[in-house]
Order: structure tokens, then sequence, then C-alpha cells
């Protein structure tokens, strides 16, 4: 008898996580969502995009869902959404199990995690200044910073393309992106978002940005690749961030760590790695429309993980 069709069995799921970034970065971890235990497991391909392309092809109808991670599938501009030429070939490995890159829960986690930490005044954002360093893959956090009156530099030409354009509000930053997306999204990963080694290596890139702000957001591998030495004071809501990377941040001298996923055996793991376990659980085998991904992330009651090093 299958013990996962038992009236009031523990359900077990499994969700594997293919990134593009440094295998020094696996992981494993297990996540209650309700009455299902969902084991996790990461594995980075250096960059490599034919091992993610045969680990994908090898995890089709073994995995209960697949997360895609060091890329995006979609990047955001206004209203729009455009696909990563390069990631959805990758997608043509897979026909059996769902895959999700985590843009699911970056439009509605991130919006309910920005809410919840000013609801319980964890974090003060009004009128408060904050880096976002990337923005087109994280356009819910960017509005959610918006609507809490936060003076906001979004980083995206900053970081993502090395030119010193900072954008100071949505409505230029919908103008940059409706222009750019469309061809950066036709380009390699490479060129926007750094894979396997290349995450490890930090650049020293307009650190004045970074000093100017109380709040730094977004993706977590932006964070580190660019930040300076010191951030004395700072608050940091990103995700994906491991032990050592704490231990980092916190001789950084940053007051706050909030991560917008929760934090299992010292870790928090991606978007996507959350937005597969959530899909797996639901037992829908496909992503989830907005409102239900709102309403399970309420139902497990998952909420950000906050570490005050000072």
């Amino acid at each position: 008898m299958d013990k996962n069709n038992v009236q009031g069995a523990k359900k077990n799921k499994t969700v594997i996580s293919i990134s593009l970034g440094s295998s020094s970065r696996d992981a494993k971890g297990v996540l209650e969502l309700g009455d299902t235990t969902v084991e996790l497991v990461r594995k980075g391909t250096d960059g490599d995009i034919r091992r993610a392309e045969e680990l994908l092809h090898f995890y089709d109808g073994k995995a209960d869902a697949i997360g895609l991670g060091g890329t995006d599938l979609y990047l955001v501009a206004g209203k729009r959404r455009y696909v990563f030429a390069e990631s959805a070939r990758l997608l043509k490995q897979v026909r059996h199990t769902p895959v999700l890159d985590g843009s699911g829960l970056k439009n509605t986690l991130e919006r309910m995690a920005v809410q919840y930490l000013a609801d319980n005044r964890i974090v003060t954002f009004d009128g408060k200044k904050v880096l976002l360093v990337c923005a087109v893959d994280r356009f819910g956090m960017a509005e959610a910073l918006d609507a809490q009156h936060c003076r906001t530099v979004f980083g995206d030409i900053i970081y993502g393309l090395g030119c010193n354009i900072p954008i100071y509000s949505l409505s230029s930053l919908n103008r940059w992106a409706s222009v750019l997306v469309p061809v950066i999204t036709k380009l390699p990963i490479k060129w926007m978002y750094p894979t396997g080694k290349k995450q490890e290596k930090h650049i020293d890139r307009h650190p004045e940005y970074f000093a100017d702000s109380d709040i730094i957001a977004g993706d977590f591998l932006f964070i580190k690749r660019f930040m300076p030495a010191r951030m004395d004071g700072k608050t940091i809501i990103t995700n994906t961030v491991t032990p050592a990377d704490r231990q980092r941040l916190q001789e950084a001298g940053v007051k706050t760590l909030v991560t917008t996923t929760p934090c299992l055996q010292g870790r928090s793991f991606g978007t996507n790695v959350l937005e597969a376990a959530i899909v797996a659980a639901s037992g829908k085998g496909e992503a989830l429309r907005p409102e239900e991904y709102e309403a399970l992330v309420r139902r497990y009651g998952i909420v950000p993980s906050v570490t005050h090093f000072q």
C-alpha cells in the first residue's frame, strides 16, 4: 500500500534544484509543508550548460518538482514578461516534471515578506535609502519597496551591465527595461548573471551605492559579488545564504540579515527551491497562479528568517 495514500499519513516529496551556479554551494535540507515532508537537494553545475541539460533529463519523472537555479527563466519589463532563450532551451530536456525558476514566489512571497517586515516593525522602510541590486528579476520586491515609500536605487544597469547609471524610480526602471530586457534575454545568461566559479569572484564596482544605503536588497550573489568589505549597520534582505555567507556578513558589520525563504540547517535555499517545494506539496504538478502561491504561503506559515547580528 502506498503510504502517501493512507488517510492522515505524512506525504513525502522530493525536489531537485539544478543550478548553473557553483557546486561548492550544494546542499540538502528537509522542509515541512503542512502534511508533506519535502526533501530538498541542490546540485550546481559550475556554469556547465550541458551538465545542467543532462541532470534535468535524468531527474525528469523522478523528482516531484525541479528548481532551476543560477539563472532566470523570465525577466519582467513593465507588464510584459520575457523568456531567457538559453533557459528556455534547458526546459526542452523536461517533459514530465514541473520546472520552477522562483519567479512565482518573487512576485508573491517577496512582496508579502516586505509587508511582513513592515507590519511587525522588524525593518523600518519609510524614508530609508535602499539599494535593490537588480530589480528586473525581482519586480515584486521593487514594487513592495516603492509602496513602503523607500528612497530606492535600482542597480540593474550598474551591477548587471557594468555602467554607472542608477535608476531612481519604477517608471524609469520600466522605460530602461522595455529597451534592454528584450535584448538581454536573447544573450547568454552569463552576460547578465554570474554562473559557475564567477559567483565566487569579487568585483569592486561602485561601492558608494552600498555605502550610501541603509538597506541592501535583492539576489545574494549580486550582493556578495559587489559588496564592499565593510557593511557596518546595514540591513540585508535577500536569500540563498550559506553558513559561510552569514559569517562573512557578520564580520563585515551587517546589523540585520533577512532571508525571504526559511533557514534550514543553517542556510536558506533559493526561491526556485521553495517554489518547487510548494508545487510538489500542492500535488498539482504545475506552476500555480499568484493567488494560489499567496494562499499556500499563508497556509504553511512561511515567513522571513531574521538574524540580528548586532
